[in-house]
C-alpha cells in the first residue's frame, strides 16, 4: 500500500455473490407484474423474461454495457407482447432494482474494506448496476464509476484510466482489485494497473491463456488487509 496511492475495487462477485441478489431482483419483478401485470406475468415467467432481455440485448449492442437499460427495455417488450401498458416498464423496474440492492456481503467485506478505505481512497468500478450507498457501503467509497455511467467497462483501458482520473492518479499508483480473470485483471494490465485476483474457494480458475501477472492472488479481502 506503500506503492499505491488509491484502489479501484469490483463488486459483483468481489464484496457479495451476485446471483443471489439477481434471483431475488428477479423474484420481486415477478411479484410486481403479478400485481399489476397480470397478462405479462402469466406470459412471462422468470426464465422467459431472461430470454426476452437476452434477445434486446442481442438486438442492441450498442447497450450491452448498460445493465439498467437491458432490463427496463426487455420489461417493456414484455408488457406491449402481453397486450399491457409499457409505461409500467419504469416503476416494475423499480421493484427489480430495490431487489438487487439487498446484497449478502461476504464475511469478511465490511471490516476489510473500512480498514482498506482508512489506508487511502477507494473507488468502486463495476461493469454492473449495484450502488454501493443503496448497498450500505458508500462510507468506505471516494466514488465509484460504472460502465453504464462511462458508456463502456471492463475491460476497456479507458475505463480504468477514466477512474485513475477521478481518482487524482496516474494508472500505476492505482491497484485494481477483482474477482473476474478477463475483466478484472487483465483489463487492469492492459491499461497499465497493478492487480490483485480475488479467488474465493469455488470460483473459476484461471484460463489457459493467462498473461497478466497479479501483484496478488488472495481468498478473501482479509488477506489483502493481511498482506
Amino acid at each position: 500500500m506503500q506503492r499505491w496511492r488509491a484502489i479501484t475495487l469490483d463488486l459483483d462477485d468481489t464484496l457479495w455473490p451476485v446471483w443471489p441478489a439477481i434471483e431475488r431482483a428477479e423474484a420481486g419483478l415477478q411479484r410486481f407484474l403479478e400485481t399489476h401485470a397480470p397478462a405479462t406475468a402469466r406470459r412471462f415467467d422468470t426464465l422467459a423474461l431472461r430470454q426476452l432481455r437476452e434477445e434486446v440485448s442481442a438486438d442492441h449492442p450498442e447497450y450491452g454495457h448498460d445493465f439498467t437499460w437491458l432490463r427496463r427495455t426487455s420489461i417493456a417488450r414484455a408488457l406491449r407482447l402481453a397486450g399491457e401498458d409499457p409505461a409500467l416498464a419504469d416503476p416494475a423496474f423499480e421493484a427489480f432494482f430495490a431487489h438487487r440492492q439487498q446484497v449478502d456481503l461476504f464475511p469478511e467485506v465490511p471490516q476489510a474494506l473500512a480498514q482498506l478505505a482508512r489506508r487511502g481512497p477507494v473507488l468502486a468500478l463495476t461493469n454492473g448496476n449495484a450502488d454501493v450507498h443503496r448497498v450500505g457501503l458508500g462510507a468506505h467509497f471516494a466514488g465509484s464509476l460504472s460502465a453504464r455511467e462511462f458508456g463502456r467497462g471492463k475491460p476497456a483501458p479507458d475505463f480504468f484510466h477514466a477512474a485513475c482520473e477521478r481518482l487524482g492518479c496516474a494508472p500505476d499508483e492505482v491497484l485494481h482489485v477483482g474477482d473476474d480473470w478477463a475483466l478484472d485483471i487483465e483489463g487492469a494490465h492492459a491499461a497499465g494497473l497493478a492487480s490483485v485476483w480475488i479467488h474465493r474457494p469455488g470460483h473459476p480458475g484461471k484460463p489457459a491463456a493467462a498473461r497478466a501477472q497479479p501483484w496478488l492472488t488472495v481468498p478473501d479481502l482479509a488477506a489483502l488487509v493481511e498482506a
